[in-house]
C-alpha cells in the first residue's frame, strides 16, 4: 500500500497545476509582477510563496505541490516575482557572484502592498497570511516576519540560516511561530555555518543551531529541544532521512526545525524539484523524499490562526 500511495502522490505533484492568474502591482513607480490560485470559497487563509535566487514564482508553481495542497485544502497561494530573479532581503553580502535586485528595491513594501490588495479584493483571510520561501526567499522570509509581523501569522524558512547582518535587525512586532527546514549536506548554506563548498556560496552564515535558538529567544521558548523525532525513511534511495526537532514554547509561538539529515540544498518533496534532477543533485546535493515541503509547511500553517 505505502509505494502505491507514493505514486498517488507523485501523479498528484506531476499534474497540471490548477489555473491561476498573472498580473501586476505598482510598488514605487516599479510595476511587479505575481501569480495568485484563488480557491472556490473566498475570503480563503493565504499563503505568499517565496522563490529562490536565479528562479521565479513560476518555478515554485511548476516545481512544488503548493498549487496542489492549496486546491485539496481551499487557501489561496500567491508566487510573486522577485526583480532580476532575486529578493532584496536584510542581508547586502548574498552572493556577489549572482546579480541581485536593483539598488533601492523594497520588497518588503512589495510583498505588503500585495498582501494588502488581496484582503482588499476579498481572496485572502487578513487573520490568516502566511508566507515561505526557499533559499533568498527563506531569507526573505525571515526579513518580511523581523519588518512586518503584523501582516502574518506563521513564517516557514527553508535551506536558509541567519546572518549578523540580518539578524542585527530583527525587531518583530511580535512573536510568530517558525518553521525552518535545512539540509545538512547544503553546499551553498552551511548547516554548521561559515561559507558553503559551492562556488556561489556567500559567506558568514549562523549555523542552524544557532539560528534556531534566536527565534526561540525572540519567542520567548526555552533553549533546549522539547522533543527529537526521527521520522519514517520512506525514500531510502534519496540518500537521506528527517528529524524534527520541536521546542517549549508559549501557546502559539512555536519554533520547528525539520533536520534534513544528508539532505542538499532543495526542499524535501514527493516529484523533482528541478528539470534535470541528477544535475541539480551535482551541483546542489540530494532531494529528500521522505516529506514533502509544502504538505509539512502547510500542515504547521494550518494550525495558528
Amino acid at each position: 500500500m505505502r509505494w502505491q500511495m507514493r505514486i498517488l502522490l507523485l501523479v498528484a505533484a506531476l499534474a497540471a497545476p490548477p489555473s491561476a492568474s498573472a498580473d501586476t502591482i505598482d510598488v514605487n513607480g516599479t510595476m511587479r509582477s505575481f501569480t495568485v490560485q484563488s480557491p472556490t470559497k473566498k475570503p480563503a487563509p493565504l499563503v505568499v510563496v517565496l522563490h529562490g535566487k536565479t528562479q521565479r514564482g513560476a518555478d515554485m508553481i511548476a516545481r512544488t505541490a503548493w498549487p496542489q495542497v492549496a486546491k485539496r485544502e481551499g487557501f489561496a497561494v500567491v508566487f510573486p516575482d522577485g526583480l532580476n530573479h532575486a529578493w532584496a532581503d536584510a542581508r547586502t553580502k548574498a552572493g556577489p557572484e549572482l546579480r541581485g535586485p536593483p539598488p533601492g528595491t523594497d520588497d518588503v513594501a512589495f510583498i505588503a502592498k500585495l498582501v494588502d490588495k488581496l484582503v482588499a479584493d476579498g481572496t485572502a483571510d487578513a487573520k490568516r497570511v502566511y508566507v515561505t520561501g526557499v533559499s533568498n526567499g527563506g531569507a526573505m522570509v525571515m526579513t518580511l516576519v523581523c519588518a512586518r509581523a503584523d501582516l502574518f501569522v506563521a513564517g516557514a524558512s527553508v535551506i536558509m540560516n541567519l546572518t549578523d547582518e540580518s539578524a542585527v535587525t530583527c525587531h518583530p512586532s511580535r512573536p510568530l511561530p517558525m518553521l525552518l527546514m535545512n539540509g545538512t549536506a547544503d553546499p551553498l548554506i552551511p548547516y554548521e555555518g561559515g561559507r558553503g563548498s559551492s562556488y556561489f556560496a556567500a559567506d558568514g552564515f549562523w549555523s542552524t543551531e544557532t539560528t534556531v535558538a534566536f527565534w526561540r529567544e525572540l519567542n520567548g521558548c526555552e533553549t533546549d529541544d522539547a522533543d527529537v523525532t526521527d521520522m519514517p525513511d520512506k525514500a531510502p534511495a534519496d540518500q537521506s532521512t528527517v528529524t524534527r526537532i520541536s521546542s517549549r514554547c508559549p501557546t502559539g509561538h512555536d519554533v520547528v526545525l525539520y533536520r534534513i539529515n544528508g539532505g542538499g540544498h532543495r526542499m524535501p518533496g514527493f516529484a523533482p524539484d528541478a528539470r534535470f534532477p541528477k544535475v541539480a543533485t551535482g551541483l546542489l546535493g540530494p532531494q529528500n523524499g521522505d516529506i514533502d515541503g509544502a504538505e509539512t509547511i502547510w500542515a504547521f500553517f494550518s494550525r495558528f490562526r
